[in-house]
């Protein structure tokens, strides 16, 4: 398996019944007023939305999340999948990801997205009654736009 001895980002990815939880770990760091340096990071689950609830033009319908997944283009990041219940798997076909998720199980995936633009996945383990409504919304952006993101979650968080 390839290694990334430092990427830029650690994406860690649980599945959960029936949506996903994403943490963002940047390799900066925050300095505290003691002293201690911590990684920033930020977190957030993600579910479908319902086709009632589907506003925007174009938007599609068992795919579109509340939250979708940001990360910027041309930059090295290292997923790690795991999941909190059940059988689970992370894919993202148009990028050519699908990584298993199992319960106490830690899985490795590296990603460097070449081009901007939105990709679409889904849960690809038989999980349970609704294994159909955990999509997954990946937006890649330029690192610039990520990071103007990011520093807004972190505010909001």
């Amino acid at each position: 398996m390839d290694e990334v001895l430092n990427p830029v980002i650690t994406l860690k990815i649980m599945g959960r019944q029936w949506y996903w939880c994403y943490e963002y770990v940047l390799a900066i760091q925050r300095r505290y007023h003691s002293g201690s340096i911590k990684p920033v990071l930020i977190d957030f689950a993600s579910y479908l939305i319902p086709t009632d609830e589907l506003t925007t033009p174009g938007n599609f319908r068992l795919l579109e999340v509340d939250n979708r997944l940001v990360l910027p283009i041309k930059t090295h990041i290292r997923l790690l999948i795991s999941s909190g219940d059940v059988l689970h798997a992370w894919a993202v076909p148009s990028m050519g990801v699908k990584m298993d998720a199992v319960p106490g199980r830690l899985n490795q995936a590296l990603l460097f997205i070449k081009r901007p633009g939105l990709f679409y996945g889904q849960c690809s383990e038989l999980c349970g009654i609704n294994h159909g409504f955990m999509p997954i919304v990946l937006q890649a952006v330029s690192y610039n736009d990520f990071l103007a993101w990011y520093h807004t979650k972190l505010i909001n968080s």
